[in-house]
């Protein structure tokens, strides 16, 4: 029997493979003729096949993630700026081979500047003849007659890298009126277009959460409270940002050794200096840590009244649920003794001679027992689960 519906099976499947003109019936008689196996075996492939596709989905989604770190053929938008301050080179394209042989890196250096692979943490790395600087929006090779600022390939300069290579070429362009070298200068500029944007985003932050809080002092509602989440989660990832940079710049300053070497002029005109010999590139990193330290406190003072404001929001939340709990109990026990009140009435309406419908003063006797009784009941259950208030105050003003 199996040997014939393996003949029928395999003669339609030759009938359609030449060609051949197969009816709807047999096509049906065909496959419903298959077993149990032939069932089994059709369905394992179709299983064989779907977990051929994950694997090419699998393979195809690690090599794109991939593709962005290969370290010689990924093309790198380079700004230059010379010995002057001048630009040379505007979103020049260069390779990450010929930067390293140019500039003696080592692959591994560019890909903390590389803005195609995600960084979030800010460093300043010396090497022998550059200062690689790469802090939030900044990403720059820093040498002692050039800058090096790199963008993405195919990325699109932002306004504000617009306006920090306006103020760095303006930096490099003043030697008479600035004593410090190159690299200093250079360096100085970085820092300061670094802490301009995290004070620009604190006020505008400060600004946001300022206006919600002053909104809430009038209303509480469900948009306002998340919206005040909103900011607390913005609040804690600019702080964590800033506290990175304030430890970046904390590690530098902790290393006598990669001070000394960011001294890129003397190095490079061949001056010696001592070890400890860096008052001058301390007091500048000091100044910034300084304030991204005050930074630093002025977002944990925005995030601290945040949270106060949120555990008041949220006391004045339970307190509401609370008064609606006791008002809930308030009604369940009026109806509780209502609704003994109304047994007496349903034990005068059965239909039974009590020889109290001849006394004309029963119908108010009755009456007024079951309203006592009612209320009665109503008092003791309030008496006994309601609580009361031992004072009354004015509302407290929570922000």
């Amino acid at each position: 029997m199996l040997t014939g519906i393996s003949t029928r099976c395999r003669t339609i499947c030759k009938m359609v493979h030449l060609g051949a003109p197969v009816s709807v019936e047999a096509r049906a008689r065909g496959c419903s003729a298959e077993g149990p196996s032939h069932r089994g075996l059709s369905t394992w492939r179709r299983g064989f096949l779907s977990d051929g596709d994950d694997e090419a989905a699998r393979a195809a989604i690690l090599e794109n993630a991939l593709k962005g770190r290969q370290p010689t053929d990924l093309m790198l938008r380079c700004t230059i700026l010379d010995a002057q301050g001048t630009v040379k080179s505007v979103s020049g394209q260069f390779t990450k081979s010929d930067l390293c042989v140019e500039h003696r890196l080592n692959p591994r250096d560019l890909r903390k500047i590389d803005s195609r692979i995600p960084n979030l943490v800010p460093t300043i790395l010396t090497r022998k003849e550059a200062i690689l600087v790469n802090i939030l929006h900044i990403r720059a090779l820093v040498k002692a007659d050039a800058v090096i600022l790199f963008d993405s390939y195919g990325s699109v300069d932002s306004r504000l890298h617009s306006v920090f290579l306006y103020h760095l070429e303006h930096n490099l362009k003043q030697k008479s009126n600035n004593t410090l070298p190159y690299e200093f200068r250079a360096l100085e500029s970085i820092l300061v277009s670094v802490v301009s944007a995290l004070e620009a985003e604190m006020v505008f932050t400060r600004h946001l959460v300022a206006g919600l809080l002053a909104e809430l002092e009038d209303d509480i509602d469900r948009d306002k409270f998340k919206r005040l989440l909103h900011y607390s989660r913005r609040l804690q990832s600019f702080t964590n940002r800033a506290k990175l940079v304030q430890t970046a710049l904390e590690e530098v300053l902790q290393q006598d050794e990669d001070m000394n070497h960011m001294y890129l002029t003397d190095k490079k005109l061949g001056v010696e200096r001592k070890l400890e010999d860096h008052d001058e590139l301390e007091v500048l990193l000091e100044s910034f840590d300084k304030q991204v330290e005050e930074i630093v406190n002025e977002a944990e003072t925005t995030i601290s009244n945040v949270q106060s404001t949120q555990e008041i929001v949220e006391l004045i939340l339970d307190s509401n649920r609370n008064a609606l709990l006791a008002l809930d109990l308030k009604v369940s026990i009026g109806t509780f003794g209502i609704g003994v009140g109304a047994l007496v009435a349903g034990l005068f309406g059965m239909n039974l001679q009590s020889h109290l419908e001849d006394d004309k003063f029963a119908f108010f006797a009755i009456s007024g027992v079951a309203i006592g009784v009612a209320g009665l009941v109503a008092w003791l259950g309030m008496r006994r689960y309601v609580p009361t208030p031992t004072f009354r105050s004015s509302p407290p003003h929570f922000f």
